[in-house]
């Protein structure tokens, strides 16, 4: 008498609707190409990150670059949303517009979270790749708009204001703090926001 196969205790993955399913790859997408970049990082590993099939993957994407900017699309449209609920909230800065004092607070808040910042990072850097490039120009225009909307400053109080971003980014990115002498030479001519 032969005996009966073992059974199998495989968990059958729930199933997700395809928009929701989406959403899961994108997290996983964001996770992965923060740390490896968009030339570093394998589809492989992303449809692992999100427990899904490669196959499956390509399905819902395309390809690894439209899984890319769906990546760093969410994380725009993340830092949209934020600057928009902070420019309700404007703080009194000395001279500076309240607005963009909060937005810029809110700002200085959400660079503590490094997958959020790597991943912008990583968008300047794969922008070799034109369709990428264009479409992180296009993103970073909306970011723009955003602030020019809520806050009402001329271009060149903007674009000081993009430039100190941009700087807090790569204080953040290389974890900078008030004992690397180079950032307090920065801090101490009143360069920094927050």
């Amino acid at each position: 008498m032969t005996a009966a196969p073992a059974p199998t205790h495989r968990r059958a993955a729930a199933r997700l609707p395809v928009e929701e399913r989406r959403a899961e790859v994108v997290e996983a997408a964001i996770k992965a190409f923060a740390v490896g970049g968009y030339a570093g990082t394998s589809t492989e590993e992303i449809a692992r990150l999100a427990g899904v099939s490669q196959p499956y993957l390509f399905r819902l994407f395309g390809s690894k670059q439209a899984l890319f900017m769906a990546a760093v699309g969410r994380c725009f449209e993340h830092v949209r949303e934020q600057f928009t609920d902070a420019a309700q909230h404007p703080l009194p800065v000395n001279d500076y517009p309240p607005t963009l004092a909060a937005i810029g607070a809110r700002y200085a808040e959400m660079l503590r979270d490094l997958t959020l910042l790597r991943l912008q990072l990583h968008a300047y850097a794969a922008s070799s790749d034109p369709v990428i490039r264009d479409y992180v120009r296009s993103e970073f225009a909306k970011l723009i708009a955003t602030v020019a909307e809520a806050s009402g400053v001329p271009a060149s109080e903007l674009r000081d204001f993009f430039a100190q971003g941009m700087l807090m980014n790569l204080a953040a990115a290389l974890e900078l703090t008030e004992a690397d002498v180079a950032w307090q030479r920065m801090c101490e001519g009143g360069v920094v926001l927050g």
